[in-house]
């Protein structure tokens, strides 16, 4: 048998398979996935490799094959259906298959074992209670205290009973030469989650809840496995329902995961999860210390765990009974990767589920356009949840026009509305929750006096502001003159967006003195348990306005929060993307579905320059459908996805004019594959950042309306790179539908 062996090296010209033989000591040891030492090159460098598979025969004189080494010290083992999985990602977005089972691999080595120390009575009663009369005879005080101890529990802790009853090891060693008790000691898992909720009831479903678990429960008791989206509003009850559908897969037999865009949502949607499956139920996330990921592998392996929940990488859980993913919020941009392979949770958690007899449930009160346009194919199932779960009123949004406070002599970020309903809320001690979008800050230039924002000509997105002075469009190129006064009405109030949560904070602790004030974004939230913390401090109610950016409107639920704020919901409207229209009116409406989720119904101010934009209309109104119909026009239009699909080659190099000439050369390479003219070839084109670090960056976009061609043209270009010595000091990656600008 010889071992088809993937070597850890991630230049592509190595990313192929390479044969060794099998030694007779490690003869049915081996297992796909495994990581191995073997000697590489022609100075046979020990090198670590993964098995990919095994071979009886090879196309190579079996004398000159070299032989597996050694399995690597601390690996882990990776299921061979991930590393199929893994081939699936090379293929499908890219890069090099050593990236790829990096990607799916949970845990990269084996972590010490925590252990936990006992001592046990190792004689009975009787000569237990002779032995401690002989002791206090004898005035052996602290013999007698540990003896007395394990006479009223036969086995104890060894480090309680040490503390707590003051016995040195000392002691302990001298009754176990005795034969009077024996050391014993375990491994003990390490369990992140810390807090342990009360059980959670199950709940009294509404119509549209009992029919949407009906509906999945039906096909699945029958064995038809599909992709569903829960489409419905803020504070539907979509977690109930995932979680009625987890129980029916559970008592399958089988195991579940459970995606959340970000580390932030983990304590409430953990809580919540416990409460109904208990210790079942564990987490990934990369807060936690290598120990307590390994701990959560070994696990799940021992058949510990249902079901695990996290961000993007708990997609790759090596559960061997999979029945069911369920991706929360799956609009959120998180759930693409920005390392190669560029892969997109929602694709590849369906390509897993396809190979493992699974089910996919999406969720969202504002799902992405490609799901919603799945839906509309026939794709996806739609199942619609449209009214707030219990007595829950959707909450009243009122759209303040900023051009108006400015003229008016308010140039404060917090208009005068917000600024009456914050003191209300306070007097009647209910909660504010303040969102600053600022997604999409860095780049835009607007007016804000009457809002006119600088757009390309040729792209309908925005230029983004540089600091060599000029306006630069990040799809085509297009080029402008940096502008000092606005040219629709001649203000001087033109220029980027400044504010940031933390000058958020010391204004409102000087407009409202007296209210406690709590902050969370990437400064407060950079500790191990930051989110836990702050979350649970406002869930406790010890505050009384919470400030931060996007994590704060993700999913959470306070029912004591009255009033959302979001200031300047222009940030992410005119962001230098395509997909700005979306993020806009999904960050707006899943802000004001954090209101009146109580008994008392929420009020929303949304704060903005361009109040008649379609995006901040429908969320004002909490109308997706009427957002999805016009955004598709706009997408239709210009060609960009979900109607046509996007190809981002992504390049960078230290040698500038090499680095163009290169973009070049793949964009004649890609002209000319392009026989049948199915492609637009846009660029190439300089990023927002044209150089980090002295490497420089260019991106050359391919739009098309066929998939299967733009990943037939990805191979072939992986390919012209690879023959091309050119290309060697340059790294490029390949992104479908990107989600963030290169």
């Amino acid at each position: 048998m010889y071992a088809d062996i993937i070597i850890d090296i991630t230049h592509e010209k190595l990313d192929k398979i390479f044969q060794y033989s099998i030694p007779s000591d490690l003869d049915g040891v081996l297992q796909i996935g495994m990581e191995v030492i073997v000697p590489f090159g022609r100075s046979n460098r020990e090198t670590k490799g993964y098995v990919v598979g095994f071979s009886q025969t090879t196309e190579y004189d079996a004398a000159k094959i070299k032989e597996v080494l050694c399995i690597a010290k601390d690996s882990v083992a990776i299921e061979s259906r991930l590393v199929n999985l893994a081939a699936w990602m090379k293929d499908y977005y890219g890069g090099t298959m050593i990236q790829a089972l990096k990607t799916v691999i949970p845990i990269k080595k084996q972590e010490k074992a925590r252990k936990k120390r006992y001592i046990r009575l190792c004689v009975d009663v009787e000569a237990g209670r002779q032995r401690l009369e002989h002791y206090l005879h004898l005035n052996q005080k602290a013999r007698a205290r540990l003896l007395a101890a394990l006479l009223d529990e036969p086995r104890q802790e060894y480090e309680l009973v040490t503390k707590k009853l003051n016995v040195t090891r000392t002691v302990v060693r001298a009754l176990e030469e005795q034969g009077i008790v024996s050391l014993e000691s375990e491994q003990v898992l390490r369990n992140p989650v810390r807090h342990k909720s009360r059980r959670e009831e199950i709940p009294e479903y509404t119509k549209e809840q009992q029919h949407a678990i009906e509906q999945f429960w039906e096909d699945y008791s029958q064995g038809i496995r599909r992709t569903y989206l829960v489409y419905g509003v803020t504070g539907s009850g979509k977690t109930e329902v995932y979680m009625e559908m987890i129980a029916r897969v559970l008592d399958e037999g089988r195991q579940a995961i459970v995606l959340i865009p970000e580390i932030a949502l983990t304590y409430q949607t953990v809580m919540r999860f416990y409460g109904r499956f208990g210790d079942r139920v564990s987490i990934l996330n990369s807060r936690m210390s290598q120990g307590e990921r390994y701990d959560q592998m070994e696990r799940v392996k021992a058949g510990e765990v249902d079901v695990m929940i996290g961000p993007r990488s708990a997609l790759f859980t090596p559960f061997p009974r999979l029945g069911l993913i369920v991706i929360d919020e799956e609009h959120e941009t998180s759930y693409k990767s920005e390392q190669a392979p560029r892969y997109h949770a929602r694709e590849t958690a369906i390509r897993r589920a396809g190979t493992e007899d699974a089910s996919v449930v999406l969720g969202s009160a504002t799902p992405s356009l490609e799901s919603f346009y799945a839906c509309k194919k026939g794709d996806f199932q739609i199942l619609e949840l449209k009214k707030r779960a219990g007595a829950g009123e959707l909450p009243a949004v009122y759209v303040v026009d900023m051009r108006k406070e400015m003229k008016a002599g308010n140039r404060s970020i917090i208009s005068d509305r917000l600024k009456n309903l914050i003191k209300a809320r306070l007097e009647r001690h209910e909660q504010i929750m303040l969102f600053l979008n600022r997604r999409g800050y860095a780049g835009f230039v607007s007016c804000r006096s009457c809002g006119y924002v600088v757009k390309c000509p040729h792209c309908d997105v925005s230029l983004s502001s540089h600091r060599n002075g000029k306006l630069v469009c990040h799809y085509c190129g297009h080029e402008e003159a940096q502008i000092t006064v606005c040219p629709s009405c001649g203000s001087q109030y033109i220029g980027g967006f400044r504010a940031g949560t933390q000058q958020i904070e010391e204004l409102a602790a000087r407009q409202f003195p007296g209210a406690r004030i709590l902050r969370m974004d990437l400064d407060t939230t950079r500790t191990k348990d930051g989110h836990e913390k702050i979350l649970e401090a406002f869930a406790s109610e010890e505050a009384d306005i919470l400030i931060g950016t996007q994590m704060i409107v993700k999913g959470h639920d306070f029912p004591n929060v009255t009033l959302v704020g979001i200031l300047a919901a222009d940030m992410s409207l005119y962001s230098n993307d395509y997909r700005a229209g979306e993020r806009t009116f999904q960050l707006l409406t899943q802000a004001a579905g954090r209101a009146g989720r109580g008994r008392s119904r929420g009020e929303v101010v949304i704060q903005t320059y361009s109040p008649e934009h379609y995006s901040i209309e429908m969320a004002a109104a909490q109308d997706y459908e009427g957002f999805y119909d016009a955004e598709m026009k706009y997408r239709e239009l210009m060609g960009y996805p979900p109607v046509e699909q996007l190809l981002a080659v992504l390049m960078t190099g230290p040698l500038e004019e090499l680095l163009d000439t290169a973009a070049r050369y793949l964009k004649d390479f890609a002209v000319r594959l392009d026989k049948n003219r199915q492609l637009q070839i846009v660029g190439p084109a300089s990023p927002y950042v044209g150089k980090v670090n002295d490497v420089y960056r260019r991106v050359l976009y391919l739009k098309g309306a066929d998939y299967k061609l733009l990943i037939e043209v990805k191979n072939r270009m992986e390919q012209y790179i690879e023959i091309n010595e050119g290309f060697k000091t340059m790294r490029i990656q390949f992104d479908f539908n990107p989600m963030n600008i290169f």
